[in-house]
């Protein structure tokens, strides 16, 4: 195979990095084994309790009910399944800020529901007045995001799950990419912060765990039992996931991640993603950029489509929000060093702009 695999060097658009060491040894250990037949698997099935357990105590849940998915979206659109089937409404409609990752979008289709947008305020988040004007009788589910996908912004998560418990609708946050940022700021985001009834949390983005490992919560039993299907010709006679087959090297590999980074190398990668975020704004803006402030470590700010193109053919791997900002992810393989070094590339654009 003449395939290369991607290098981190020059990546700062990805909300996916290295796996940690001990996370990529787990992976290979358990490359055929199969967490979704866990009567036959029950050492894969044990890692993946312990995965559900950790993932429990970073989000406020002593008894917590999930699974490792394949990733955010199938934990999402298993939010919006389990709102659907225990929803009152016979026309299921789930209400979210524009802000929401596009697996929402995918997930109203598949699942055949309504996905009503409102708009954000002018600091990129859910507008709480917003969002209640837009709940009715037909509200199964309110979402929050904890950390978007574009600006790295924390929802007002408490607010947003009393407008849904006043609507009688579930409240799902998505989480996916701030999960493993948030414990050490003073954010309120979590189950033991405000009444969330599932919340998405992906070891394999900010955790360094292997891909595939998401992370599907949920408060408690009832909703895994909702997605349950039967399963008569495996051991095992039940199945809440999404997936029939799954990968046992990404459970493993989410729970050795988990055990070797919680809490203390996860605290450590937050503060120097936080530093290289803010260290990168300031340089930014001494350049003249206009800079969206950093909340999670993720920066956005304007780049004339020229320059964006120029350092995208230097190799720099470089994405844009919807609104048209660049964004950058200070992801635990972006080191300042790597910043720096797209600065000079930046600068050197720049030059070879005004001199043409």
């Amino acid at each position: 195979m003449d395939a290369t695999p991607q290098e981190f060097d020059r990546v700062l658009s990805s909300m996916c990095t290295r796996p940690h060491p001990a996370a990529a040894r787990a992976a290979r250990r358990f490359l055929a084994d199969n967490p979704g037949d866990p009567a036959t698997y029950p050492d894969v099935a044990a890692l993946e309790e312990r995965a559900v357990d950790a993932l429990g105590t970073i989000t406020g849940l002593d008894d917590p009910a999930g699974y490792v998915a394949g990733g955010g979206t199938e934990a999402n659109l298993q939010a919006v399944r389990a709102a659907r089937d225990l929803a009152a409404s016979d026309d299921p409609v789930v209400v979210a800020p524009t802000s929401v990752h596009f697996s929402f979008q995918k997930a109203a289709d598949v699942l055949g529901v309504t996905l009503r947008l409102v708009p954000t305020d002018d600091d990129h988040r859910a507008d709480p007045d917003a969002v209640a004007a837009a709940v009715d009788d037909d509200t199964a589910l309110v979402v929050g995001v904890a950390g978007t996908t574009e600006f790295g912004r924390v929802d007002p998560i408490p607010a947003l799950a009393r407008i849904a418990d006043e609507a009688d609708a579930r409240f799902h946050v998505d989480a996916a990419w701030g999960g493993f940022h948030l414990p050490f700021t003073d954010h309120d985001w979590h189950f033991d912060h405000a009444a969330v009834d599932t919340l998405t949390i992906d070891p394999h983005k900010v955790g360094r765990a292997p891909i595939p490992a998401g992370g599907f919560l949920a408060r408690d039993g009832a909703t895994l039992d909702a997605l349950a299907v039967e399963t008569p010709y495996l051991e095992t006679t039940a199945q809440a996931t999404l997936a029939g087959t799954r990968s046992g090297a990404g459970v493993a590999g989410a729970a050795a991640a988990l055990d070797a980074q919680w809490p203390d190398e996860y605290r450590e990668n937050h503060e120097r993603a936080a530093a290289n975020a803010t260290s990168l704004t300031e340089s930014l803006r001494d350049r003249g950029y206009d800079v969206v402030t950093p909340d999670l470590p993720l920066v956005a700010f304007d780049l004339p489509e020229p320059a964006f193109e120029a350092v995208r053919e230097e190799g720099w791997r470089l994405s844009r929000t919807g609104s048209g900002e660049a964004r950058i992810v200070c992801m635990p393989h972006v080191t300042r060093a790597m910043l720096e070094s797209f600065l000079e590339t930046l600068d050197a654009v720049r030059v070879g702009a005004s001199g043409r």
